[in-house]
């Protein structure tokens, strides 16, 4: 079994825990362009793969827990507040 950082890449990079979601989100697309570019040696290419792969999981985590406490907020208003795809099939029976 491998170890460190191929397994967690947010292992490797444990500052971008204290990352706000914006700032995460345009050091990734800053990486993302990059990377596209093509004019990075391999090396650095992989180092930036995986500092990628840390901010999109550190981005997911973060966009997770919004939705999480939005539905939490939400639960318990009543189908009003709902907008979900199976309200609106029970309104069309």
């Amino acid at each position: 079994m491998a170890s460190g950082n191929a397994e967690d890449p947010k292992a490797a990079f444990p500052e971008i825990a204290q990352l706000r979601y914006e700032d995460a989100r345009e050091e990734l697309i800053a990486i993302v362009a990059r990377l596209e570019a093509g004019q990075v040696p391999l090396e650095d290419s992989m180092q930036l793969w995986r500092r990628g792969e840390a901010l999109a999981a550190h981005c997911s985590t973060w966009l997770d827990s919004a939705q999480a406490e939005i539905d939490g907020a939400t639960r318990g208003r009543g189908p009003a507040a709902s907008t979900g795809a199976d309200d609106e099939a029970a309104a069309q029976d």
